[in-house]
């Protein structure tokens, strides 16, 4: 029986942290700060964020809607942000995915939910799922927009959104792209409240 136990984990992991280091040395933060003015500019307005994205990217996609939720509670903004995971409703994704077909699972929720003006971020590493594709092509075409986090190399994602965070690597390295996009979210979720506690600071009286 095969087992990992006689495996030297030691030089793997350098290795992967090593591959890690460099994609996120050469992250594109002016496209990160693109994506913060954006959903910054949805807060004010009264619009939402829409987040979609299939298996690790939609736990990534989960998890930028809970940190944009909780930095409302946190600063006590007001307006709030309004973030919504289209990946979080078991029972639409499995009815819609079962009646309709799993390519127009996120499509279909936005053409219920969307209003002009809203955002829709597509978290992918391939940047290639049919189901995100047709979801920002949909709200291109109706008054979305639309912002694209890809990986590999970019994809159909990468010119088909407006604007797009793209983490160039090999084909396959799902891992390392899943991780940079989730640093993205943390990036993004301490910079709004690191600065909404600097501005409270500033306020005058």
């Amino acid at each position: 029986m095969k087992t990992l136990g006689s495996i030297d984990f030691s030089s793997f992991g350098r290795k992967y942290l090593e591959r890690l280091k460099t994609l996120i040395t050469h992250a594109d933060v002016d496209a990160i700060g693109r994506l913060i003015r954006i959903c910054e500019q949805a807060r004010l307005a009264g619009n939402v964020i829409y987040f979609i994205g299939n298996g690790g990217s939609a736990a990534t996609a989960s998890h930028f809607a809970s940190d944009f939720l909780g930095a409302n509670v946190k600063c006590g903004l007001n307006p709030p942000y309004r973030a919504v995971s289209l990946c979080d409703n078991t029972a639409v994704l499995t009815a819609f995915g079962n009646d309709f077909g799993y390519g127009r699972v996120f499509l279909h929720q936005l053409q219920s939910l969307m209003s002009g003006g809203d955002i829709v971020v597509a978290i992918s590493a391939s940047g290639n799922s049919p189901n995100l594709i047709e979801a920002v092509e949909w709200a291109n075409q109706n008054g979305g927009r639309t912002f694209a986090l890809v990986g590999f190399d970019g994809g159909r994602l990468k010119n088909l959104a407006a604007d797009c965070f793209h983490c160039p690597t090999g084909k396959g390295e799902y891992g390392p792209v899943e991780d940079v996009h989730l640093i993205v979210d943390h990036m993004i979720n301490l910079f709004v409240l690191e600065s909404m506690q600097r501005l409270t600071v500033l306020a005058p009286e």
